[in-house]
């Protein structure tokens, strides 16, 4: 066997006990691990379904596009209230609209625009 046989077998070693090394390297997530990767998925398709849904129950109701809600409040779990503050009351918009998602529901659960309760389930 030639140096340059011996050199191509040992890169070609290193190699195969690199993969090795990676393969029996990766361990199954935990159930800690499982759970809270399930919460966020969850919570993010709850928020996902409110800023869909919400902005065009607020422009069906008053007319007026939202988009950025002044405030969050949720459990992280089950629910999502997004709190938007009107800019145009002059023109007929609104001062603050607020707007609940149940997780549950798979909808709007509750829409309040200026103290008027227009949605409640």
């Amino acid at each position: 066997m030639t140096e340059t046989m011996k050199v191509v077998l040992a890169v070609l070693g290193v190699f195969v006990a690199g993969f090795i090394m990676v393969g029996i390297s990766k361990d199954e997530p935990s159930d800690a691990q499982k759970e809270a990767a399930s919460n966020i998925r969850n919570y993010v398709a709850i928020q996902t379904m409110a800023n869909d849904k919400c902005p065009a129950a607020i422009k069906k109701e008053t007319g007026e596009q939202v988009f950025f809600p002044t405030e969050t409040k949720s459990d992280k779990e089950s629910y999502i209230t997004l709190i938007w503050a009107g800019e145009n009351t002059k023109t007929g918009g609104f001062k603050k609209a607020s707007c609940t998602l149940l997780g549950s529901l798979g909808g709007i659960s509750e829409l309040i625009i200026d103290d008027k309760v227009l949605i409640k389930k």
